[in-house]
């Protein structure tokens, strides 16, 4: 109980520590610039260190490092499509999208089409990539408080999973972005420190010899030397191999999509700071992947069977906290208890940053685009455009509690995989094109963003993920839907290598077909305004 009670404790400090930060942000937060971007004022170091908080999600530090754990090499693929993505959002949007929009990614596109339809879709998309990356999170933050505070059953995890969502609810409509931010930061810190006290006692556990570690990992594993090898996942026929192509391509392309990534550049000052924080994060993310390594690893070589057999249950999401507890000294230890409250706290704030910078994208999305953009036609006024960003924050922080609770079973690492690939297909063709392509016009847009977010999320529903998928050693489902709904004939779990070619395609086609004459000066404008910088701030409405 004394245990359980130091656990809690720790818990529930983390949490206040970032509640407190979100009221000083509140008192330091006026009009829609602070509320929207942070001010715009935070540096390039700051501005990574908040992408690096943002990117690190409950994916990376429980579902990575669980997919290592049951997975082995394949699951350290994830790890490396991350990462490797951040090259593709350095050299093709961190800079452009600073300088060329304002507020969201649809000012950049609509700044030389016709803005309700292009906005429409744009803030659509936004919202659909940020429920599905929210998902993983909720599943992460309920399977993780329910081991830290000893809660068992579907009620509680449920439970857990309403909190959290009221939580992020409430960051978002008190803090603004520059309360995420700070969250972000200072959660960014605490998760580096974490993981990197558990890879230093891990390790120590082999005298520091990453040999041994991989050794000991592979044979406790059961699975021997293929543990080590590629294909012990995606290897097995050739569906599978296609589907680690299509998983590929979407990790690789998808960050430079993803809506709460790409509204990060506009906190920061100038372009230069927004190329600065690209640079922080990659070195930052780079690090804690390499620590993922040796958590998931570590997991596979130190977990006893009972704690594997939960590993395994929780699609591998319990890996990193059960590690803490056993390299502290084991269950039922003061060591054990306080690793396992330190890193599941920590694990926990990860979770609160990342729904707040989601919920945050997605609301600013409806209110900016919808409603003023849209429906007011830029007519409203900051105080009802940002009144009903906080109304959005709550509808869509509902949305996400609703369809977390029957997605549990699945690795969140792989739920936000799904994002990736939704956020490549509807978003990244139309920011390409707009930027790099004179021809593109408003048809080209709406049809690379609705075809690409229609053809992946269509896919999906027709996939292994929500029907027809069991488990071959136990039969158990492991798809969304009960057992007797069988409705899947897609036969890829990842629809990247579909979707995404579709998205691009669909964008070429709508362009070439459109009567729409080209914008030749807009463009000239936004090319300039992109290069230069010149006029960033200044309103898109035309």
């Amino acid at each position: 109980m004394n245990h359980q009670v130091l656990t809690t404790t720790l818990f529930l400090a983390v949490v206040a520590l970032t509640i407190g930060i979100t009221f000083w942000a509140s008192r330091q937060s006026s009009g829609a610039a602070d509320y929207y971007a942070g001010g715009r004022n935070f540096s390039g170091f700051q501005n990574g260190l908040a992408i690096g908080g943002d990117y690190m999600s409950a994916a990376s530090f429980l579902g990575i490092s669980g997919a290592i754990a049951l997975s082995g090499y394949d699951g350290f693929l994830y790890s490396i499509g991350f990462l490797v993505a951040w090259l593709v959002a350095l050299l093709l949007v961190a800079e452009v999208l600073r300088n060329s929009g304002r507020y969201t990614m649809a000012d950049q596109l609509a700044y030389r089409m016709k803005q309700r339809p292009v906005r429409t879709a744009a803030a659509t998309s936004t919202v659909v990539v940020s429920i599905f990356y929210l998902l993983a999170q909720m599943v992460g933050a309920g399977a993780l408080v329910s081991l830290l505070l000893g809660v068992d059953g579907q009620f509680a995890t449920n439970v857990t999973i309403f909190g959290v969502g009221i939580l992020m609810v409430f960051y978002v409509t008190v803090g603004g972005m520059k309360g995420t931010t700070w969250v972000q930061i200072v959660k960014a810190v605490l998760l580096m420190a974490g993981s990197a006290l558990i890879v230093v006692l891990v390790l120590a556990q082999f005298s520091f010899n990453l040999s041994d570690l991989l050794g000991t990992a592979a044979s406790n594993s059961g699975k021997g030397s293929a543990f080590l090898e590629p294909g012990l996942k995606y290897g097995v026929s050739t569906t599978s191999k296609i589907d680690f192509l299509s998983l590929g391509l979407a990790l690789v392309l998808g960050t430079a999509g993803l809506p709460h990534i790409l509204i990060r550049f506009y906190t920061t000052p100038t372009s230069r700071d927004a190329r600065k924080s690209v640079l922080w994060a990659i070195g930052l993310i780079g690090v804690f992947y390499l620590f993922t390594l040796v958590l998931g690893f570590g997991a596979a070589a130190l977990l006893g069977d009972s704690d594997k057999e939960r590993v395994t249950a929780s699609g591998g999401n319990l890996a990193s906290p059960l590690l803490a507890e056993t390299v502290g000294g084991g269950s039922g230890s003061t060591g054990g208890a306080i690793l396992l409250a330190v890193i599941a706290a920590v694990a926990f704030a990860t979770i609160l940053a990342v729904v707040a910078g989601l919920t945050l994208t997605s609301s600013v999305s409806v209110a900016h685009d919808l409603y003023n953009s849209v429906w007011r036609k830029g007519k409203a006024t900051e105080k009802e455009e940002l009144k009903v960003a906080r109304i959005a924050a709550g509808v869509i922080g509902l949305v996400a509690i609703i369809l977390a609770i029957p997605a549990q079973k699945l690795n969140i690492a792989f739920l936000v995989a799904l994002a990736f690939a939704i956020a490549a297909s509807a978003n990244l063709p139309a920011i390409v094109y707009n930027m790099f392509w004179r021809r593109f016009n408003t048809r080209g847009a709406v049809w690379s963003i609705y075809g690409g977010l229609i053809s992946s999320v269509g896919l999906v529903i027709f996939s292994p993920i929500m029907s027809g998928k069991t488990d071959a050693a136990t039969g158990a489902n492991l798809s969304l839907l009960p057992a007797s709904i069988d409705i899947s004939w897609f036969p890829l779990e990842n629809p990247g290598i579909v979707s995404i070619p579709l998205g691009f395609l669909l964008g070429y086609l709508g362009s070439v077909t459109s009567k729409e004459p080209a914008a030749e000066d807009r463009y000239t404008e936004l090319e300039v305004r992109a290069l230069t910088g010149a006029g960033a701030e200044a309103s898109v409405q035309h």
